[in-house]
């Protein structure tokens, strides 16, 4: 029996973190040593049990992302040459290291959609926080085209869910992943209600980022070999000033866990306890601004047990617990 189909017992009033899959996130596979692949759902779920977080969480399985959600970040000849890549049998390549089995797209739907989900429960009321545990990740898809393992960019509809839907003013975005989130800064550039923070490895792919911000783009590149200390400063120095000028009605986390030492992906020497400093920084901005409304949207992170640790120390903070 799979995590996905337990059903925990739990009292909605005491919980304030939903945890969002889809077991079709679990189908999606671009074929074999992939890193990007069904076991990273499986070791995230397998730390939350072993720790004892999994049936303290809210569970809720992810709805389908609609067409007019997606329109509001992605263009109409994205999403119809996504459908048409799509393979009835075997893999198809949409961009040189993302593919596509028969599963990818209705997999690509429900992880947009979870991230809609997850706003629409935040802004309910029904818990404080939400983590999205889904794949494909999304924070390389640009508005026109997919890339770097991403089909869709989940926070980004997410986000102009809460502005376009819920009526939010202003949403910022923090993306902690080894890579730049150039999918959501191509989205953003020229939205001022929505904020991106994103480190990132640089020189590195995507390579770009390093000069490309601006008053609400707020790109922290750093060089191969980035431990704590240097993570940390730039996080208090440059993303936690900017989040208070802004102050965002709600916040979402690209929550990527490449950056960690054990990640031969990258060259970034980060730990768990790295991602519990950084979750209870922008949970305080939360608190103070946001009414302390967060959606936290899976990225990278592919050595397994570091993954399942990070996520376990990013959600024991997000849930208090």
């Amino acid at each position: 029996m799979i995590a996905l189909s337990r059903r925990p017992i739990f009292t909605e009033s005491r919980l304030q973190t939903a945890y969002i899959s889809h077991p079709l996130c679990l189908k999606h596979d671009m074929g074999a040593h992939h890193p990007e692949c069904p076991a990273r759902i499986y070791a995230i779920e397998d730390q939350l049990i072993a720790s004892g977080l999994f049936d303290y969480l809210q569970h809720h399985q992810a709805s389908e992302v609609t067409r007019e959600q997606l329109l509001r970040v992605h263009t109409a000849a994205h999403l119809d040459h996504v459908a048409a890549t799509a393979p009835q049998q075997g893999i198809a390549h949409i961009d040189g290291d993302t593919a596509m089995n028969p599963y990818t797209q209705p997999a690509a739907l429900r992880a947009a959609g979870a991230a809609v989900l997850a706003v629409d429960l935040v802004m309910a009321g029904r818990v404080e926080n939400a983590f999205c545990s889904i794949r494909p990740p999304g924070h390389h898809a640009e508005r026109g085209r997919a890339m770097g393992f991403c089909i869709f960019n989940n926070v980004a509809v997410g986000a102009a869910h809460a502005l376009e839907h819920h009526g939010l003013k202003r949403v910022a975005i923090a993306d902690f992943d080894v890579h730049h989130g150039n999918g959501t800064e191509d989205i953003f550039r020229d939205e001022p209600r929505v904020m991106l923070c994103s480190t990132f490895q640089h020189p590195f792919y995507p390579n770009c980022g390093a000069d490309s911000g601006n008053e609400h783009i707020i790109n922290v590149p750093l060089p191969a070999g980035t431990g704590s200390s240097e993570f940390r400063a730039a996080v208090t120095e440059r993303w936690l000033p900017a989040l208070e000028r802004f102050q965002p009605e709600m916040l979402f986390i690209s929550a990527g866990f490449d950056a960690h030492r054990d990640d031969d992906m990258a060259m970034f020497k980060l730990g768990e306890s790295d991602y519990a400093w950084v979750t209870t920084e922008l949970k305080l901005i939360a608190e103070k601004y946001a009414q302390r409304r967060i959606v936290s949207v899976l990225e990278g992170g592919y050595e397994l047990h570091a993954l399942g640790r990070s996520v376990t120390a990013h959600i024991k903070v997000l849930s208090g617990l």
